[in-house]
């Protein structure tokens, strides 16, 4: 479980100091949870304290006992190292790589020598030898979304994973992602401005100027191809 106590965080700019997140607490038990929000909620800057990029200016971060935000630099290094993973917009793989190799440093991070499972997984176990120019839009994000899973991460953080895809790529990723994370039981914490990827979590914390506006479940939720986009 993942635990935020009254984190306050803000960034200075010369003689402008600008608060971002304002007394935000809450808990994540676990299954898949939506973080919405408008441009300048606040959102991303949570998702980077929750795991452990960015350290708040006051407040605290748990999982389970252990406690992220007391860590030093070279411990939460450590700590992201070996509980969790990221997914961003932009996929960050490396060119002169295959496929295989590229989701071989996820793996690599991790101690981790197998990684058939995970291509297999992500529908790519036929593209390892391909390199990321050869590849779709829809199928270079599910190297990204491979090269975190081959760590075999607690939890992972998916930063408007569907920003950079058309809606029928958009689609076929998040309904990769919610399959995944059923099958291999991590936590999934995404942040999207896409209102309706809300409907396809089990936690929905909707964000508002630096604070929680609201929190709920979706006793059903559903899957990608049921929703609007």
């Amino acid at each position: 479980m993942i635990r935020a106590e009254h984190i306050f965080k803000s960034y200075t700019n010369g003689k402008t100091v600008t608060e971002v997140l304002k007394d935000v607490s809450l808990e994540i038990e676990g299954g898949t949870c939506v973080i919405l929000g408008a441009s300048g909620s606040g959102k991303s800057t949570f998702l980077s304290v929750l795991s452990g990029l960015e350290t708040p200016d006051s407040g605290n971060v748990f999982y389970g006992d252990e406690e992220v935000s007391a860590m030093t630099d070279k411990e939460r290094t450590a700590f992201r190292k070996r509980r969790v993973a990221f997914v961003f917009q932009q996929y960050f793989l490396l060119s002169h790589l295959t496929v295989e190799k590229n989701v071989r440093l996820g793996a690599d991070l991790a101690g981790i020598k197998e990684i058939d499972g995970v291509l297999e997984a992500v529908g790519l176990a036929d593209k390892k030898k391909k390199y990321p120019c050869e590849l779709s839009g829809g199928e270079q994000q599910r190297v990204s979304i491979a090269r975190a899973l081959a760590k075999t991460p607690e939890v992972l953080f998916l930063d408007e994973p569907t920003g950079a895809l058309d809606e029928e790529t958009g689609r076929q990723v998040i309904d990769f992602i919610g399959r995944l994370q059923k099958e291999r039981g991590f936590t999934a914490v995404m942040v999207t401005h896409n209102q309706n990827l809300a409907e396809t979590a089990d936690t929905v914390i909707r964000m508002s100027s630096g604070k929680i506006a609201e929190i709920y479940r979706n006793e059903t939720p559903k899957s990608a191809y049921e929703i609007g986009w």
